[in-house]
């Protein structure tokens, strides 16, 4: 038992010592070091990752802008041809690249412009809204690819879903002048020479809207059921590829190859019979016999009472006509009768739509052969 006792002290006591010792100020000596160990294994390499500037590149070189620059500039949109009209307030908006921009930004063009500027890449061109290409699609950086309120329709808006929307903002009837409707008198007046969707009812058109639809032999097809619009796009018609600058790209000329995929024995020119029938209606016009009306101090037409307009009894020939062999298809100011008044705005509407019918060939097929109709009845 007293040797158990003495041992158990003992190791007391030495444990005392040890923490003293960890608990001391004495410095411990650094370790000697050894040779190195042998290499371990390599790990496997990690994918390397895009280049941050790759996917700009792809659109941002020399080698993709110089068609592009080459082939805007033999387009109209580059002509600058109605110069005039880039200052003007009520056609900046379409004429003009500060008017464009101010509409889109404030919703009207804010001229007139002292200095404007034409028509360029940065008119339609601004930031892009997404760089999430893969997901979201590339967008071009268009500053308009939303659906867009009609300027003579506000309560109608027109989706053609994608970068074709850009369009829709000038490629529509401006609301200059009212599409001519069944009223109690029958009347219509004209007071200017440029009556009609005023100029471009390309969109529309292609809808299958805002013309007069007249009654008549020709029925008329469901509003966005024309296969250029169910099927097609105007970016895919009017910028295809191309190795010709003159064609597709940003001339927004069509190509053949363009057409040829929906269109494998060509596409034709026309809707069939639409230059006979355009020189008929224009006939029928241009023999209309209208009233010149009563003006105010302002040069404004007079209406009674009732709202109907106030006739001079002397006789206005002809709807549309021509002033002069570079100055064609204008209007006569003066009453007609709503009928006369439909048929001169679907001539228009037909003549500056510019496809001859192609765009959407029932609904142009409805409107040129019932407004014949109506004239000949």
């Amino acid at each position: 038992m007293k040797t158990s006792h003495l041992l158990r002290s003992l190791m007391i006591i030495a444990s005392g010592f040890l923490m003293i010792q960890c608990t001391s100020d004495l410095e411990i000596p650094d370790p000697i070091v050894g040779p190195p160990g042998a290499d371990g294994r390599d790990g496997i390499d990690g994918v390397d990752g895009v280049d941050g500037t790759a996917s700009c590149v792809s659109c941002h070189s020399n080698t993709t802008r110089e068609p592009i620059f080459a082939s805007f500039e033999l387009s109209a949109h580059a002509s600058g041809s109605v110069g005039f009209a880039e200052a003007r307030i009520g056609c900046a908006q379409c004429h003009g690249s500060d008017g464009f921009i101010d509409l889109l930004e404030t919703g009207a063009a804010l001229g007139p412009y002292t200095s404007p500027n034409t028509i360029s890449c940065n008119t339609c061109h601004d930031s892009h809204r997404t760089f999430d290409f893969e997901n979201d699609g590339p967008d071009y950086a268009l500053r308009n690819p939303d659906g867009q309120q009609l300027f003579l329709d506000p309560n109608y808006t027109l989706d053609f879903e994608g970068a074709s929307n850009n369009c829709i903002s000038c490629h529509q009837p401006r609301d200059s002048y009212e599409i001519p409707a069944t009223n109690s008198s029958g009347l219509y007046v004209v007071n200017t020479s440029r009556f009609g969707p005023h100029h471009g009812p390309q969109a529309t058109m292609l809808e299958g809207i805002l013309g007069a639809n007249l009654p008549g032999s020709e029925g008329y097809p469901a509003v966005a059921s024309a296969t250029h619009r169910t099927g097609s796009s105007c970016v895919s018609c009017h910028m295809g590829e191309s190795s010709d600058t003159s064609k597709g790209l940003h001339s927004w000329k069509t190509t053949e190859a363009a057409c040829l995929q929906c269109h494998p024995n060509g596409a034709p020119s026309e809707l069939a019979g639409y230059t006979e029938d355009m020189i008929t209606l224009k006939s029928l016009l241009e023999n209309v016999v209208g009233e010149e009306f009563q003006e105010d101090a302002d040069g404004n037409p007079v209406y009674d009472a009732d709202g109907n307009p106030v006739g001079t009894g002397v006789p206005v020939v002809g709807l549309i006509v021509d002033f002069a062999p570079d100055n064609t298809d204008r209007s006569n100011s003066g009453i007609f009768t709503v009928q006369e008044a439909q048929a001169a705005w679907n001539y228009k509407t037909l003549l500056e739509d510019q496809s001859r019918g192609t765009h959407n060939p029932a609904y142009s097929r409805a409107l040129l052969k019932n407004s014949i109709e109506a004239l000949q009845n």
